[in-house]
């Protein structure tokens, strides 16, 4: 009996670039990771409502303490790898060093990410999102569930 091996017969999986993305229609929300496109809900009320309380305490903070760091919500991307297989929108993004900071996006590791997690999006934020940021150097984080529930480094 002659056998082949198992991954003769397997599809091989497709990898989507930065292009890819860009590509996507507007309006469409979606976050690259590996190679993997991963798309996104549409953020729900309350979702909203929290990002927006903690961009005007953070960027707030900042400004009265007359800091330098620039602080974002999306659309604004967060490319963490120099060869960009990695497009992130975390929901606040601090950033210190002006180098990192362009038109298109975050080049690098942010100083500091904030995630709002919701139900939908538990295993995608906890674990992907956190270890692809943890890896890259991101010097804080912070997940908050969009039920109150905080999680922080």
């Amino acid at each position: 009996m002659l056998r082949e091996p198992w991954g003769a017969y397997a599809a091989k999986k497709e990898e989507y670039t930065i292009e890819d993305i860009y590509a996507l229609p507007e309006g469409v929300r979606a976050e690259l990771i590996d190679g993997e496109i991963y798309y996104m809900a549409t953020p729900t009320r309350t979702h909203q409502k929290i990002v927006g309380e903690m961009y005007l305490a953070v960027a707030g903070f900042v400004r009265s303490h007359g800091g330098a760091c620039e602080v974002y919500i999306p659309p604004y991307a967060v490319y963490l790898n120099a060869d960009n297989s990695i497009y992130l929108e975390p929901d606040l993004t601090v950033i210190c060093d002006p180098a990192k900071s362009e038109d298109k996006g975050c080049v690098g590791a942010p100083d500091w990410v904030v995630e709002v997690v919701s139900p939908s999006s538990k295993r995608m934020d906890y674990l992907l999102k956190l270890f692809k940021y943890r890896t890259a150097g991101v010097s804080g984080w912070r997940m908050w569930f969009s039920a109150g529930e905080e999680r922080q480094a």
